[in-house]
C-alpha cells in the first residue's frame, strides 16, 4: 500500500478519494498531489493523465473545471501499466 502525502491545505475536489483509492495498488509507493493551477480548457469531469515520466516514477495532472493539479507518482510500473490503473479510477 501507498503513502499518500497530504501537505497541501487544498486540492481539488473529488481527487483525494481516488488518489487513497489508488494508493491501494501495491505496486505505487507513494503519491504526491502538488502545484495547483488555473488552465484555459474546461474539463467538466475529473480526469488523471500522465505527463512526464521522473527519477522514480511519473508526473499526472488531474484536471476538473478551469483548475489543474501535478500528481507525483512513485512507483516500478511502466508508462501503460500505470496509465491503466489510473483509467479503471477515471471518472471522466
Amino acid at each position: 500500500m501507498a503513502r499518500l502525502v497530504l501537505n497541501h491545505s487544498t486540492n481539488i475536489e473529488g481527487l483525494i478519494p481516488i488518489l487513497q483509492k489508488l494508493a491501494l495498488n501495491i505496486n505505487i509507493k507513494t503519491i504526491t498531489p502538488a502545484v495547483i493551477s488555473r488552465v484555459r480548457g474546461r474539463s467538466s469531469k475529473l480526469t488523471i493523465r500522465l505527463s512526464v515520466k521522473t527519477i522514480n516514477g511519473y508526473k499526472a495532472i488531474a484536471r476538473k473545471g478551469k483548475t489543474a493539479q501535478e500528481v507525483f507518482i512513485s512507483t516500478n510500473l511502466s508508462k501503460d501499466e500505470l496509465k491503466k490503473v489510473i483509467d479503471t479510477y477515471n471518472i471522466g
